[in-house]
């Protein structure tokens, strides 16, 4: 159901997570109470759950910080700033990644950058759905051309990313990220987010990608029962101490901007040993499912290409270009 402009308004009073009157917001509102309560509990459809008790009003049961492009804006180096072409937010979208494939196949030009607060149809690997509450992640999808490039040749560019990703939680000190082969994020065995590529073009080039991200900065419980495997967020790994959405978009914009610009002259040699020291898969017993086949063995990180290497019981060692891998009985 796509959010209503009654809605956004709302939220906007509800943010500060502070309870509201039903007669404040139906004041602000232009409702009466009783339409002000409709309003309520079509918030739930978003992900999004409200307290309310009796001569205090409304609150939501947690603080939302809206993504705001201004302070978004504000918070690029330079560089980012001048090589991204146009920055958007959106309420809610079906995704990013569709959002911004459409773009690139009406011929848009490089360096266009979406947010969106709520995805109706986010998605993961393989087409799995990636749960999306409103207000309280980071969907973030980039679209961007590589002239110079075939789809060979930036076949590890999902690596590339991973590494300017755990590069912008340190900065922000968050220690401790973990990299699945090929695009996941691990904190102590519990996914924290997911990167998404979309590749089209030419094996000699030119060739585009939409690079999608999705990170869990503060994910619902009753949200969180739809996911099929270990879960964490930042609020989990940060405990007490608050992060600011928006200082986190602008950061994660700062290290993947200059790493995808700089990817056709670099390649994923540049990115390698970055990878590797944060591998969280390397010397673990672990399955890789290629279609109906399914390999074990003993990961051993990846070569020089980014490809998987896995040995097998007789001692062999095998690379792998693509895959599933499932470790510790968690479902990839």
């Amino acid at each position: 159901m796509p959010i209503t402009d009654k809605q956004k308004k709302l939220l906007a009073l509800l943010a500060n997570g502070e309870f509201h009157s039903g007669e404040e917001l139906a004041e602000a509102l232009g409702l009466s109470r009783s339409a002000i309560w409709k309003q309520l509990n079509g918030l739930t459809e978003l992900g999004l759950h409200y307290t309310g008790i009796s001569g205090r009003g409304y609150r939501l049961d947690k603080r939302l910080e809206l993504l705001d492009q201004a302070k978004i804006t504000d918070g690029l180096d330079d560089n980012s700033r001048a090589s991204i072409l146009l920055l958007e937010v959106h309420d809610q979208l079906d995704s990013t990644n569709s959002y911004l494939s459409q773009k690139l196949h009406h011929g848009d030009a490089s360096g266009i950058v979406c947010f969106a607060e709520h995805q109706t149809a986010g998605k993961g690997r393989r087409g799995r759905d990636w749960v999306s509450p409103f207000g309280s992640n980071i969907y973030l999808s980039i679209l961007w051309r590589f002239p110079q490039s075939g789809l060979g040749e930036i076949a590890g560019l999902s690596l590339a990313i991973g590494v300017a990703v755990t590069r912008a939680l340190t900065h922000l000190q968050i220690e401790g990220i973990e990299l699945k082969w090929p695009n996941d994020l691990y904190s102590q065995g519990k996914k924290l987010g997911g990167i998404l590529i979309e590749v089209s073009g030419e094996a000699s080039g030119p060739c585009s990608a939409v690079i999608g991200l999705g990170l869990n900065v503060h994910l619902p419980a009753t949200e969180a029962e739809k996911i099929t495997q270990p879960w964490t967020d930042l609020g989990r790994i940060l405990g007490s101490k608050k992060i600011s959405r928006n200082t986190l978009a602008a950061t994660l914009l700062n290290h993947l901007i200059p790493v995808i610009a700089d990817f056709e002259k670099t390649g994923i040699a540049a990115y390698l040993d970055e990878w590797r020291a944060v591998d969280g898969l390397k010397g673990k017993p672990a399955c890789l499912y290629i279609g109906n086949q399914t390999i074990e063995g003993t990961v051993q990180g990846i070569d020089d290409k980014g490809l998987l290497l896995m040995e097998r019981a007789d001692g062999t060692v095998q690379a792998y270009a693509s895959g599933e891998v499932s470790f510790h009985n968690a479902t990839s």
